[in-house]
């Protein structure tokens, strides 16, 4: 069940791919002090500075404006003959040289380039650790560079580094234009065994969408999930998944079988969320449909049966060599039951109806579809004695998210208490999600 919901390593991939590109060439170095530079370069560095630079700007021309591997491989050969051979020695060659803050600056960029020309991941981070270093980068170059290094140091397998360039780049505000830092930077706790900082990355995340009134991002709220459910908690599960649920319909199946294996229902409790699971369009799998099948019971509501069974089969879910006699028998009784709904309207309008009859009554409409009748009936039942009173404020408030009184429903499943309240929880953040309640998405990185 778990690796349903794990994060996407396609999405890793993804984010992996997305290094910055190359970048510009570093500051002009003036050989003389009389010309007053407004950058503070060593004289020594000028020296082995210079014919980098020259290099680079050859190699900058022989791209040509591309970076396919042949151009990359034309440009690494004009850096490495204007420097006389070997570009990764004279870079190494020239560090020592490289004093002051403006120095480190200048060759961190050139080196990262060089790195990025040669597809030489160490050379690269090696000039990006320059970079940081010189404490000349403004703040929006610092944040593209943390990330690039992080993404640079994951790549090399340096996760502990990884995770501090990473978290110094959000910690700074840059929003990578793929969304996937938060992804990466998990994942790079994760394979530094420190499961803990991951997590709280996610909380902190979920909490600050909160706080701005934005939906949290989907991979935050899975890795949230995917911790809870593993530590069999049920409570924050069921938080983490209504959430879910609520800013990403598209995860309702996820959302609710992670509840319902936590939780494990009797079948009456557990009828309520496989009917929340067919309302929102999360019925995936024929387990799902064979669940639902068995919590109604073809002999108490035929007709909810057939629905089900119905919509496995168009939906290929279920075969008729799997179900074709239940079918049968659960038609053949649907037409007896509803004959019988208008003798059970009356008995439940009676003054002197008990809890039970009226109950029963919400519950059979319920069952046929005609939540505006079952929310009567359920809203009269909650005023008399002896009744479930979970029960019934859970299907009051379904009827009423049913029949689109989304508020209402909410106000409903507000009331209910123990081994119920995780379905109406549940319930809750659909009847949300309907009354356009889920938080506008966070704004997409420029």
């Amino acid at each position: 069940m778990a690796r349903k919901f794990l994060v996407s390593r396609i999405a890793l991939a993804v984010a992996l791919s997305s290094g910055l590109a190359l970048g510009v060439a570093s500051p002009a170095m003036a050989a003389k002090k009389e010309k007053a530079p407004a950058n503070n370069f060593s004289p020594e560095f000028v020296k082995v500075a210079q014919p980098l630079q020259k290099a680079m700007e050859a190699a900058i021309a022989a791209l040509g404006g591309q970076q396919t591997p042949a151009a990359l491989a034309a440009a690494k050969q004009a850096f490495d003959s204007a420097v006389g051979g070997d570009g990764k020695a004279a870079f190494q060659a020239a560090v020592p040289a490289a004093t002051t803050p403006d120095d480190k600056n200048a060759l961190g960029s050139l080196m990262r380039n060089f790195g990025i020309i040669s597809q030489d991941l160490a050379l690269k981070q090696q000039g990006n650790v320059l970079l940081l270093g010189s404490g000349k980068l403004p703040a929006a170059e610092a944040g593209k560079t943390n990330y690039d290094a992080g993404i640079t140091a994951y790549q090399l397998k340096d996760y502990a580094n990884s995770a501090t360039y990473l978290k110094a780049a959000k910690d700074g505000g840059f929003v990578d234009s793929s969304g996937q830092l938060d992804l990466v930077l998990a994942d790079a706790y994760k394979r530094n065994n420190n499961p803990e900082a991951a997590l709280q990355l996610a909380k902190d995340d979920i909490a600050a969408a909160q706080a701005r009134g934005v939906a949290p991002s989907e991979t935050s709220l899975r890795n949230v999930l995917q911790q809870t459910y593993t530590a069999k908690q049920l409570a924050p599960s069921t938080e983490y998944a209504a959430m879910l649920g609520q800013y990403y319909p598209g995860s309702w199946n996820t959302a609710i079988s992670v509840v319902r294996q936590l939780s494990s229902l009797p079948r009456d409790q557990n009828l309520d969320l496989m009917r929340l699971m067919y309302v929102t369009g999360g019925m995936a799998e024929k387990r799902d449909y064979f669940e639902y099948i068995e919590n109604v019971d073809p002999r108490a509501f035929p007709g909810e049966a057939v629905k089900v069974m119905q919509d496995g089969l168009a939906k290929g879910k279920l075969t008729q060599a799997e179900i074709g006699a239940d079918l049968s028998n659960s038609q053949g009784r649907v037409a007896g039951d509803k004959a019988s709904l208008p003798a059970t309207e009356r008995d439940a309008n009676k003054p002197g109806a008990t809890g039970a009859t009226v109950v029963a009554a919400g519950d059979v409409f319920l069952s046929y579809d005609q939540p505006a009748k079952a929310e009567g009936f359920y809203a009269k039942a909650i005023t008399l004695p002896g009744v479930d009173a979970n029960k019934v404020a859970l299907r009051l408030g379904m009827a009423q998210a049913l029949s689109g009184k989304y508020a209402d429903a909410q106000t409903s499943f507000a009331k209910v208490t123990g081994t119920r309240q995780p379905v109406a929880k549940l319930w809750s953040a659909y009847a949300k999600s309907k009354a356009g309640g889920a938080a506008p998405t966070a704004p997409a990185a420029n």
